[in-house]
């Protein structure tokens, strides 16, 4: 829109510029003495000449006079020659590159090998990767920004692989040699003078502020008084708000408006009016003025032209210099050095750096330019770019903060070039070695970060929308750290440590603002008043997640980096420490004989944070040192000896306390700011360094300390203390509890307790903790995931952690735990979990939710009884610790802990007495199994030590101490095992005592020495083979009892039926009542007697149909005179059929439709639910539904899934959308056929058409009487001998035999079939409506007949109730529409359709047969008919009528095949021999002698005929169906199987002979004449002499295009696509499924308004599209998101899944996994399916039912 403006402004440009000769002027520039002033003086002279001619000057960016003028004599001076020669010769001499540094379009493919790139950064165009080993690698797509380049050769991007085959240096390596060699001095010479000129022009002209005053020398002999306004692009105003101001500003119309919007969205300014100052300046004074009270006003300046001029030919020079230096890389080393030579201001005053820092003042087109120079220059120069990235360093800060007040986004920011220089691992390390680019990166994050508390911690408040903003654009800085710690160093020196460890007490110094941040203090009896400020402490949390454990990577990289990096953040953790006593009281804690000192501290009263990024990282560090060995081989070096414990454990206990007290609903009142932290805490973004390491510091803390001090700090912080350590607590606790509430709670916490202990002994995969490495990490994490159901690729993804490469590393180790099983036409592949990997599933495994671990455990369960085995669900054997954890399990034989076990268990003896659950009792079980595996373990591996020093049996064996006499814990678990409230606990405790009495038998027949594996299995066989007898002996008796009750069940029902015989018979001689709508009759007919039409029909007596009301739930036969009975119904426009997408309707309201041309460009279809309804019922449901839509005036959503303004509903019953109801009829057929038939008197083709050109002509003559006055009639002296035959009913008073209520629906359906179809307002007096009628029931039989066809399906058998009932219906319908339409409208249509086959004077002139469509005309003469032979007495039968109207078409259909459907070169076969062969031959002879030789010769009749079958075999099977259903034949069983003489059968049905040429030699009398006229009309000439295309039989059925396999050639395509109105990059181009063309959807500049809808919105171009191309009904593929859009009118859309998938059998819409996707043929079929059967519209409303936040979207606008 915009480019189409522009270009109408362009002024004439003055004729003397064309004479210009540049290589003049460049020979006088060689002479010159100050070349600088003679430059500056041509471009004074010429830039205003040239770019001040127009209202716009920007547009002429590509003018050829700005070549020939401007840029000729820079190139002619720089060659020194004709540029034409000059340039080749350098492109010659210049050695092929082996980088490519192709520069991304927006939207363009790229890939990212995930095996061998450095990081997810390094890409390649879509060239270089098909040239590349990658492309059989494991890689990863997806569409660029737009603003990088490929990093094909760069060997510091790719591990393997580094070159494609185009840019393979082979054999001649890459040595580096000076690339100015390839130069001579002259050009050298000439070349840096002129670059240096030029690109300091072009920089003091973009960086100039002055609006109306040049810089020296450039300033224009005649200045004159013209300004441009010129309006600047911001991220904070809207499309909206700039369009309406413009138009208040510059009087221009909305058009105009959308295109300065665009254009200043694209360029980043744009001049709005151009005229004098004051004109100017007054529409700068009403623009700044009018977007609005909450928003800056829009930036907009007036500048005088020569400075504007100016500045557009400085990007178009910078744009010529990125060009240049392409030719060589001479020229390319001269652009960068002049660039970064400083100037005479001394530091910063290079032009590289004068761009940098002037970068935030520059508008958006000048930034993409001089940033794309940069690109090509310095970037690709690896001497330059080690500079560059030096002074991009150096002026860091003062560019980030520079960014922080701009308001362009990243992507047109000079700061998002950090990605090119610090993802290149060189670069990256000599950055922070040499020029401390880490502390400098962390010291500018913090430097925007100053809002602290007190205690120096960040304090985020509520922000207002310029925060957040700005938060958002510090984030960027963390990307930048985390760029530079990709690559670790392949060797430390000194100096790396020293820097390295500098930037990590910097990066401490962050993680120390954030240690206890946000922190909370529990609401007590109020709730909190405005939810306290949360997301961004998370935000940073989130975004530093992988920057810390890159860190921890880069200190295991090094021991001595490691050993200094553990004390320097145990110095920090210290400190934070020292500054968060919060009053805190020593107290001394007693349990079991053991004590411990530690402070007073409940986190229900305190403040508490669950942000403490410090600790975690030391707990990060001390894993490391197990991982690494480093705390066995340096113990001297480690303060190991010094660390507290207690100190250690505090914070991360209390954090995890905090969860569990949120978890038991003590901090409900604390809002959902507390709940969505807790959340966090332990999702998969943040739990790595968040909840994983709060459990790793507990584990390591617990190491360190008597594991009964441990445990009673643990209880201490839960404040559980009391109830485990005072004997009888529990029972007065319960006893004076008089809240539940507070009981449930305290049940919660215990259990969470436990639940805390079960973690810190049993999680162990973790390296470092356990001897695991991270595979059996990964894998365990896979495993239990797949306990809770089989997941998708991309679901089971979501639930790992990621590192800092977006990978999780699930594909190493997937296969050995799952299996794969592939997709079908719906759904996703799933991963199923390996049946020999189920036994280490753990059901409390510390990543599980509540929720999830419910579903693993029901899962498990049920899979074990599947397999007959017992259900309880021991822990699995865990791997041996790392020796710096080794003591933790030493917990589980704690005094303490047992007594912790000993006093939930003797809760569980005593229910009544005690608060207690069932899930305490079921950890309890789980430590005690755990307990028994560690020791089970321990002595199978034989521990010289630990064997003996872990015995939990024996402990277990003896009895309490307190109180006396208490039972042992083994004991209570016998006494338990009996309990029968306990029945769910009943198999574990089974497993426990086994596995105790395993472990007991070993310990008395060898202490020392582990059990023999032949011992543990024969006991393992023995208790096995106990439980199979005890489960058999139970299912027998189970058994006996089913087939007990099934006896008694038989004989009760034996019983009734003998009481009730009357009953049963009655029944049995009831009718039968079924719900289908055509019965089928065949039982009653011999199959050899069928045919469908004529004097020998098969006669068949209609059954009685029964049908019930969906609504009322009332049975109704179907009859003339009863209530009418309707099917819901949906009528929509189609052109799924159609051969001519550019015919359009142009004026609906006089169009005619009576004859439809065979490309069936426009058709009216009907589909139906198949749910059946009382009219009434209808009619009071739809008055419900307006009337609902009436009082919902001011809904909030947009749209429903229904427009009741065109009266469309929902299904009652199904909810398909709906627009209409087909009113049942009996077949009239059957109602009429008591009619005389003698069809002895009309044995012929011939006498049959002279009895009815008689009945036409009297008809005439009827009509002409009536049409005139008596008077007149009476004058007229012709009327008198016009006399009428006698058998000619004139005082015909037709009275229609169907009931009131159905005329009204039969008159109803025909509206709505009418307005649909045409388009235009209800008129039931329109004549067309009948028209209409017989149009849709042609038109969907059709439809149906194709989808078979394509489907491989019979013509009878296969056909859905819902499909069988509409076309019953519709069909009958159509037949019986006549009796509620004018007699003589019908007639005059009879009369009209018959005449385009049988000549009739008085009839309007009829269009040639090539332009008829058949089947339309058939149906159209045979439901017409009728109407004409109920004024006949005592002529001819329907039937016979019907058969002779069917032979006639038949007959033009054969000709029509044979005039335009017979292949242009067919191989001669034998002499024919066949009798159809000779016969077809014969008459085609017959149409060439007709023709006047105009068809060509054809001398194979086998050609003939096959072509002939083949042609109107489709005409054949929906004429099958059509009479079918009208008269209600079953139709033979051959017809309703595949089988062969499928034609024969089909002949034999519609009263056909086989060899359809008789139809021809029977009635030659009648056909000869009638082949004469339709081949000598002059249209069919211009058809057979190609001058019109015809239409071939059979005609093909539409597909949906082809697309490409891989869709990466799709994105490609697509990013070539320009914007047809803009001349843009379209950002979100849309192909159309069914034509191929592409479309710039989402866009303002390709808004449009629809055909004849000039007062209706603007609708986007897909809307306007499916307008033209689909009738309104379009499917899209939007390329950019990989998504399917369906749209059904103007308000009706949703999105459908592509039909690409990843190798998981996976869509990926909005390509956010970035997997290879290739096509998925049997999905694209399907989704083809729904549109060849009509169905998109009832999907759209399935989905907006099932969505409703699709109703929100604007579908008009897309």
């Amino acid at each position: 829109m915009a480019a189409d403006t522009e270009r109408q402004e362009i002024s004439v440009i003055d004729s003397s510029l064309l004479e210009f000769c540049p290589k003049d002027v460049a020979m006088m520039w060689l002479q010159a003495t100050d070349l600088p002033k003679e430059v500056y003086k041509h471009l004074a002279y010429y830039v205003p000449k040239i770019y001040c001619t127009g209202p716009n000057p920007s547009i002429l960016d590509d003018n050829l006079i700005v070549q020939h003028v401007l840029l000729g004599p820079l190139e002619w001076y720089l060659c020194g020659e004709d540029p034409g020669l000059g340039f080749p010769k350098l492109e010659q001499a210049n050695k092929s590159s082996d980088l490519c540094g192709r520069v991304f379009k927006v939207g363009e493919p790229t890939y990212s090998c995930r095996d061998c790139a450095v990081d997810p950064t390094c890409v390649l165009c879509m060239d270089c990767f098909l040239g590349s080993i990658h492309q059989g690698h494991r890689y990863r797509m997806t569409t660029s920004g737009g603003g990088g380049f490929c990093d094909c050769g760069d060997a510091e991007a790719w591990r393997k692989g580094i070159h494609c085959q185009k840019h393979d240096p082979g054999m001649s390596g890459t040595a580096e040699e000076d690339p100015l060699s390839h130069l001579s001095e002259d050009m050298i010479a000439r070349t840096y003078n002129i670059v240096a000129i030029m690109f300091k022009y072009a920089v003091d002209m973009l960086i100039w502020e002055k609006e109306s005053e040049l810089p020296l020398g450039l300033e224009p002999l005649d200045k004159g008084d013209t300004y441009y306004c010129m309006l600047f692009n911001d991220e904070v105003h809207t499309y909206e708000q700039v369009i309406l101001t413009l138009k208040k500003a510059v009087n221009c119309t909305h058009k105009e408006a959308v295109g300065y919007a665009t254009a200043v969205d694209r360029e980043g300014r744009r001049a709005v009016r151009c005229g004098d100052y004051q004109f100017c300046e007054q529409a700068k004074s009403v623009i700044m003025r009018t977007p609005g009270r909450q928003t800056k006003p829009l930036k907009v300046q007036v500048m005088h032209s020569s400075v504007v001029a100016h500045q557009c030919f400085s990007l178009r020079l910078l744009t010529w210099l990125s060009q240049v230096i392409g030719y060589s890389d001479g020229l390319r080393r001269i652009v960068c050095q002049v660039g970064l030579q400083e100037g005479q201001e001394g530091e910063n005053s290079s032009l590289v750096d004068t761009l940098m820092l002037n970068d935030s003042k520059l508008w958006k087109g000048a930034r993409n330019v001089y940033h794309q120079l940069f690109m090509s220059s310095l970037l690709m120069d690896m001497k330059y770019k080690k500079l560059f990235a030096v002074r991009f360093t150096e002026n860091y800060q003062q560019l980030q903060r520079d960014f922080m007040e701009d308001d362009h986004e990243r992507l047109v920011s000079v700061t998002g070039l950090s990605v090119q220089l610090f993802t290149v691992p060189t670069l990256a390390r000599m950055l922070v070695m040499d020029h401390d680019l880490m502390s400098i990166i962390i010291r500018t994050f913090m430097d925007h970060l100053k809002c602290k508390d007190a205690h120096g911690r960040f304090q985020f408040e509520r922000y207002t929308t310029a925060q957040a903003f700005k938060f958002r654009r510090v984030q960027s800085l963390i990307g930048d750290l985390k760029y530079i710690l990709i690559s670790k160093p392949p060797e430390w020196t000194d100096k790396s440590r020293q820097k390295f460890l500098e930037g990590f007490e910097n990066f401490l110094e962050l993680l120390k603002c954030m240690q206890g941040m946000d922190p909370v203090t529990r609401q007590v009896g109020q709730h909190i008043e405005m939810e306290p400020e949360w997301e961004a402490a998370f935000t940073l949390q989130m975004k530093l997640t992988h920057v810390i454990s890159m860190i921890q990577e880069w200190c295991a990289s090094d021991e001595l980096v490691l050993i200094e990096a553990y004390k320097k953040c145990l110095n920090v953790l210290i400190q934070c420490h020292s500054g968060f006593a919060d009053g805190e009281q020593p107290i001394t804690l007693s349990m079991c004989g053991h004590s411990v000192d530690t402070i007073r501290y409940c986190v229900s009263q305190e403040k508490v944070s669950i942000h403490l990024p410090v600790s975690r990282l030391l707990a990060g560090l001390h894993a490391l040192l197990s991982k690494t060995e480093v705390a066995y081989k340096y113990p001297e070096l480690l303060p190991l000896s010094e660390l507290s414990p207690p100190m250690l454990i505090e914070h991360p206990l209390r954090c995890l306390v905090l969860s569990a007290q949120v978890h038991a609903g003590m901090w409900r009142r604390n809002g959902f700011s507390l709940v969505n932290q807790v959340y966090y805490y332990h999702n998969v973004k943040c739990r790595v360094e968040m909840f994983d390491k709060d459990l790793t510091m507990l584990q390591a803390g617990a190491s360190m300390m008597d594991p009964n001090h441990f445990l009673m700090i643990l209880l201490s912080r839960f404040e559980l203390y009391q109830l485990f350590s005072i004997p009888e607590y529990g029972k007065k606790f319960a006893a004076e509890a008089a809240n539940k509430d507070i009981v449930q709670q305290n049940n919660i916490l215990i259990e969470e307790m436990l639940h805390l202990i079960i973690m810190i002994v049993g999680e162990r995969f973790v390296p470092g903790v356990g001897q695991v490495s991270a595979a059996d990490e990964i894998e365990r994490e896979i495993i239990h995931q797949l306990c809770i159901r089989p997941m998708a690729h991309s679901e089971l993804v979501k639930t790992l952690p990621e590192d800092e490469n977006k990978e999780t590393g699930m594909e190493n180790v997937i296969e050995r735990v799952a299996s794969f099983k592939k997709p079908g036409l719906t759904g996703k592949g799933l991963y199923v979990l390996k049946p020999d990997c189920a036994k280490r599933f753990s059901l409390y495994f510390h990543h599980y939710s509540r929720a999830e671990q419910s579903k693993a455990e029901e899962g498990q369960r049920k899979l074990k009884r599947q397999n007959s085995s017992d259900t309880a669900l021991p822990p699995p054997v865990p791997p041996p610790f790392c020796t710096l954890f080794a003591s933790l399990v030493n917990i589980l034989q704690s005094d303490v802990l047992l007594s912790i076990l000993r006093t939930v268990l003797q809760w569980a003896l005593e229910p009544n007495s005690y608060a207690w659950s069932e899930s305490m009792l079921q950890r309890v079980l789980h430590l005690i199994g755990m307990a028994l595996q560690e020791e089970n373990q321990q002595m199978e591996i034989n521990y010289e030590e630990n064997g003996e020093s872990f015995n939990f049996t024996q402990k277990v064996s003896r009895p309490g101490d307190a109180p006396e006499n208490s039972p042992s814990i083994l004991t209570m678990l016998e006494t338990l095992q009996n309990t029968p409230s306990l029945e769910a606990h009943k198999e574990m405790i089974k497993w426990i005592l086994k596995t105790f009495n395993t472990i007991k038998k070993l310990r008395e027949r060898s202490p020392t020495s582990p059990l023999t594996e032949m011992d543990r299995n024969l006991m393992e066989e023995n208790c096995t083979f106990k439980d199979k007898v005890e489960r058999k002996r139970k299912a027998e008796i189970a058994r006996l009892r089913r087939e007990k009750i099934m006896a008694q069940m038989s004989e009760m029902q034996r019983h009734f039926i003998n009481e009730n015989k009357e009953l049963f018979q009655q029944t049995l001689e009831e009718p039968d009542t079924s719900t289908s709508l055509l019965t089928d009759a065949s039982s009653a007919v011999s199959n050899a007697a069928l045919v469908a039409l004529g004097p020998d029909q098969t006669k068949v007596t209609e059954k009685r149909q029964v049908v019930i009301c969906i609504l009322c739930q009332e049975e109704q036969d179907i009859k003339v005179d009863t209530r009418a009975m309707v099917l819901s119904s949906f009528v929509q426009r189609s052109t799924v059929m159609s051969k001519n997408r550019k015919r359009i309707i142009q004026d609906p309201e006089n169009y005619d439709p009576l004859f439809m041309h065979p490309d069936l460009a426009y058709g009216t279809h009907t589909g139906s639910c198949g749910h059946t309804m009382h009219a009434q019922c209808w009619q009071r449901y739809f008055e419900a539904v307006l009337l609902k839509e009436q009082r919902r005036q001011h809904r909030t959503r947009g749209h429903t899934s229904y427009d009741v303004e065109h009266g469309e509903f929902l299904c009652p019953l199904c909810e398909c959308i709906s627009n209409a109801v087909v009113p049942l009829v009996p077949s009239p057929r059957i109602l009429f056929s008591s009619d005389s038939q003698n069809s002895s008197e009309h044995s012929s083709l011939s006498r049959w058409l002279r009895s009815v050109s008689q009945l036409i002509t009297s008809l005439h003559i009827f009509h002409e009487k009536n049409n005139k006055s008596d008077n007149q009639l009476a004058n007229s002296p012709e009327s008198k001998d016009v006399q009428l035959p006698d058998n000619f009913k004139t005082d015909i008073n037709f009275k229609s035999i169907y009931s009131d209520s159905i005329k009204e629906m039969l008159t109803i359906f025909g509206l709505v079939v009418y307005k649909v179809g045409l388009k235009v307002n209800p008129n039931e007096q329109d004549p067309r409506v009948p028209i209409l009628c017989w149009g849709t029931c042609a038109y969907t039989i059709q439809s149906i007949e194709q989808t078979l066809v394509d489907e491989d399906k019979p013509l009878f058998s296969h056909l859905p109730c819902r499909q069988e009932d509409c076309l019953a219906s519709l069909t009958r319908f159509s037949a019986a529409h006549w009796t509620v339409s004018p007699l003589p409208v019908v007639q005059k249509h009879f009369v009209r359709l018959l005449a385009a086959l049988v000549p009739d004077e008085k009839a309007e002139k009829s269009p040639c047969i090539l332009d008829i469509d058949m089947f339309h005309l058939l149906v159209s003469l045979i439901l017409a008919f009728p109407a004409v032979h109920c004024q006949d007495i005592l002529g001819f039968s329907v039937h016979t009528g019907d058969l002779y109207l069917f032979h006639l078409v038949t007959m033009a259909h054969i000709v029509q095949i044979l005039l335009t459907s017979l292949p242009e070169n067919t191989m001669d076969q034998e002499i024919s021999s066949t009798e159809e062969e000779v016969a077809v031959a014969a008459l085609y002879n017959i149409l060439r002698r007709h023709t006047k030789s105009a068809l060509k010769e054809r001398s194979s009749g086998w050609h003939l005929w096959h072509n002939l079958k083949a042609g109107i075999l489709p005409f054949l099977r929906c004429s099958a169906l059509f009479f079918h259903y009208l008269s209600g034949v079953p139709p033979p069983a051959e017809l309703r199987v595949h089988g062969p003489n499928h034609f024969e059968h089909l002949c034999r049905y519609l009263s056909l002979p086989t060899n359809l040429i008789d139809l021809f030699r029977i009635n030659s009398d009648a056909t000869d004449p009638l082949i004469q006229r339709w081949c000598t009309i002059t249209e069919i000439d211009s058809y057979l002499k190609n001058e019109n295309i015809a239409i071939s039989y059979p005609r093909e059925l539409n597909r949906l295009i082809e697309l490409p396999n891989d869709y990466s050639a799709l994105i490609n395509q697509a990013s070539a696509f320009l914007c047809p109105k803009s001349g843009d990059k379209s950002r979100t181009p849309t192909l159309c499924l069914v034509c191929g063309a592409t479309l710039c959807s989402q866009s303002y500049c390709c808004q449009t308004k629809l055909e004849g809808d000039d007062a209706g919105e603007d609708v986007g171009a897909c809307t306007a599209h499916s307008f033209i191309c689909g009738a309104g009904v379009g499917i899209f593929l939007r390329v950019r998101e990989c998504q399917i859009l369906l749209l059904a009118g103007k308000t009706k859309g949703c999105f459908y899944p592509p039909p690409y998938l990843d190798d998981y059998g996976e869509t990926d819409q909005g390509l956010r996994r970035g997997n290879p996707l290739h096509l998925c043929r049997e999905r694209y079929k399907k989704l083809e399916k729904l549109w060849q059967q009509h169905s998109i519209t009832e999907e759209i409303g399935h989905a907006q039912e099932a969505n409703q936040t699709l109703a929100g979207i604007d579908w008009q606008q897309l």
